[in-house]
């Protein structure tokens, strides 16, 4: 009984596709851009994403959260529901909900956002202005030419 190898489960014909586990709800609608990719232009979506790399333009994710890592260096005006910070901002933010910019996170920009958080360490260079109360119904950054 001891020496016995299980015997590999074989596929089930027919089986009921929606018995099997599906991945967490978080993973299939996150986006991400790696360390290695340098984006000169908009980035525009309607999910959630995370920055590793470096935005040079405009990034908009309206309603929903955007996550820069401690390695992202962005140069761009950001519109998101939440920003946290915990890279290198250069522009402006505005955010629906709040902004976060975390212990090794720096800033150097205007906020604009209801809530804004700052652990200490952060660095922060601008003006925040929290008391806007039509977040939600601005119109699209323009950009300058």
């Amino acid at each position: 009984m001891w020496n016995q190898t299980p015997s590999p489960k074989r596929p089930v014909v027919g089986a009921d596709v929606t018995s099997l586990p599906t991945p967490p709800l978080e993973a299939t609608r996150a986006a991400r851009i790696g360390k290695s990719v340098v984006i000169k232009g908009d980035v525009i979506g309607s999910e959630d994403l995370t920055i590793d790399g470096r935005v040079e333009g405009r990034i908009e994710l309206r309603g929903h959260s955007l996550l820069i890592g401690p390695d992202a260096q962005i140069q761009a005006q950001v519109v998101a529901g939440t920003i946290t910070i915990m890279g290198a901002v250069t522009g402006n933010v505005t955010a629906g909900d709040r902004v976060d910019i975390r212990k090794a996170g720096s800033m150097d920009g205007d906020i604009d956002a209801p809530k804004v958080v700052m652990a200490d360490g952060a660095e922060f260079r601008g003006r925040i202005d929290s008391l806007s109360s039509t977040k939600d119904q601005r119109q699209p950054l323009a950009l300058a030419v």
